[in-house]
């Protein structure tokens, strides 16, 4: 629990966007709520004070800003946690951006570019093309002809999300130490993750590199499209990327008109999401209709595509967790109650929960998604509200992937109402598992498998002829610990080159798959 110093420390740096947070709560009647979480003296609400208690709490975030509403687009993921109507609420929140006059940015553009943006470029439009809560965007055009965009942090938002987030973790301290009901949302985390986020989107190089990485990645797929950064004009606080012309995935009749197939379009948005998920271990976060744009062929016999923006939020994903995600959604699709089960247990961070509720919660899963097409938001709207009953808590990682699969599968399924995300993850199957072998038999593994083999292989010889020798003398061996050391050697030996054969052969199966 913070120390009394520590909360005067914090109130005596940040006091006015304390007093700014206060004025909001006040506003909105959101007492009853801090009851709740140990920030206020215990009474019970008064007569409608928890009428749309969560549309209030939701205005209230909008009110306070872009740090507060990022906090509660984190909340909006946690179906685990929160009920239908708290999910609703915070999934409708946006921040209010209003357009800012170019002269108001000048000076942080030209420091950036070290150069008048009328110079940096062959043209630049100073009414601004977007407005967001931690950026304006503009459009330009080099010197060598290239239509850009041109991404320029508001000036003054880095000082004010960082005061924020130092409110933040010292409130959700506080919350831990006050609130059992909060405490099983585990509030500091929460905010670490929050604040890194944060950081990572008002640092324009992180999303810089994010777009190089994800375009290599997408390489071997034509049809993604990964905006080109223009690194001579990015620094910290500007972007500068190609200009993206194309269509919302949000009609598809407006795709339609525009030359782009929607059905098409499903199923490479399928397919991007699985590779970016399943086998290149690296996705975008928040993939929703603003994100993306849909572009129609390049030329004749080539496919529709599909650009990704925005690239600040990236999630990441490891090996061991890919493993396990696809583990659940093929045991799901196989009616494998026992599969599903082994996961809820493996992914739950509240405790140990009884091996016969997960699998009677596993057994109603698979009797709702195990078969016919597989939808995401369908699936999820069970799988949620399911963990919170029996009280589980996935890691933050496995939610942001839940997370970014129902935002593509909801787009997608939107533009193409028949669209089956179980056929896209069928066909992709092999891939998966060729991807998974080309790892396992990866550089660095084969390297330590043939040191340990060669280590073995130093002893098993001379163990295999003293043992033969005892042998043919018709002596007993010296000790019964000899013995089990050298079949130990013989048998670890016999495995490891057994286990390096068979995982090299599977290897040159995976590249011809790949």
């Amino acid at each position: 629990m913070p120390t009394i110093l520590e909360t005067v420390t914090v109130a005596a740096r940040d006091r006015a966007r304390m007093a700014e947070v206060s004025a909001v709560i006040a506003r909105f009647g959101l007492d009853s709520l801090m009851a709740r979480l140990g920030l206020t003296g215990n009474r019970g609400a008064e007569a409608g004070e928890e009428t749309d208690l969560p549309a209030r709490t939701r205005r209230a975030l909008e009110a306070l800003g872009p740090t507060y509403v990022k906090l509660g687009q984190i909340l909006a993921t946690r179906r685990d946690m929160l009920t239908d109507e708290w999910i609703a609420a915070f999934e409708q929140l946006h921040s209010d951006a209003p357009r800012i006059a170019f002269d108001t940015l000048r000076p942080g553009v030209e420091a950036a570019l070290g150069e008048p943006p009328e110079t940096a470029f062959a043209a630049f439009d100073t009414e601004p093309l977007a407005a967001a809560s931690i950026a304006q965007v503009h459009r330009a055009t080099l010197h060598d002809g290239t239509d850009v965009v041109v991404k320029i942090r508001r000036p003054g938002i880095r000082k004010a999300m960082e005061a924020d987030l130092r409110l933040l973790r010292h409130l959700a301290a506080l919350v831990e130490a006050r609130s059992a009901m909060a405490r099983r949302m585990m509030p500091s985390a929460m905010i670490e993750q929050l604040g890194r986020e944060i950081l990572d989107e008002l640092d324009f190089t992180n999303e810089g590199r994010n777009a190089d990485m994800l375009r290599a990645d997408l390489s071997s797929i034509p049809q993604a499209i990964v905006p080109r950064i223009h690194w001579q004009h990015t620094s910290e606080s500007v972007l500068v990327m190609d200009y993206i012309d194309g269509t919302r995935p949000r009609d598809p009749a407006e795709l339609r008109a525009k030359g782009v197939n929607p059905s098409a379009i499903a199923q490479l948005g399928a397919r991007l999401v699985l590779e970016m998920v399943l086998v290149n271990g690296r996705f975008h976060a928040d993939p929703h209709p603003g994100n993306l744009l849909c572009l129609p062929p390049a030329g004749e016999g080539e496919g529709d595509r599909l650009a990704l923006l925005d690239l600040g939020s990236v999630g990441f994903v490891s090996p061991r967790r890919q493993h396990e995600f696809l583990t659940f959604i093929l045991s799901l699709r196989s009616n494998d109650p026992g599969g599903v089960a082994d996961m809820l247990g493996l992914w739950s961070q509240a405790g140990e929960v009884p091996r016969e509720r997960l699998l009677t919660a596993s057994e109603r899963l698979v009797a709702r998604h195990g078969t016919g097409a597989l939808v995401l938001n369908a699936m999820v709207a069970d799988f949620f509200p399911l963990l919170r009953k029996e009280g589980l808590v996935l890691p933050p990682d496995l939610v942001l992937i839940f997370k970014a699969m129902v935002t593509m599968d909801g787009v997608l399924s939107g533009i193409a109402p028949d669209f089956d995300l179980s056929e896209a993850l069928t066909a992709l199957r092999g891939r998966l598992v060729a991807s998974r072998l080309t790892r396992l038999a990866g550089p660095d593994r084969m390297e330590a498998l043939l040191l340990e083999i060669s280590r073995l292989s130093a002893d098993a010889p001379r163990l295999m002829r003293a043992a033969t020798a005892r042998l043919e003398q018709g002596q007993p061996p010296a000790t019964a610990a000899t013995d089990d050391a050298a079949s130990r050697a013989i048998g670890r030996a016999a495995v490891l080159i057994g286990g390096a054969i068979v995982v090299h052969a599977l290897a040159l199966v995976a590249t011809t798959l790949m």
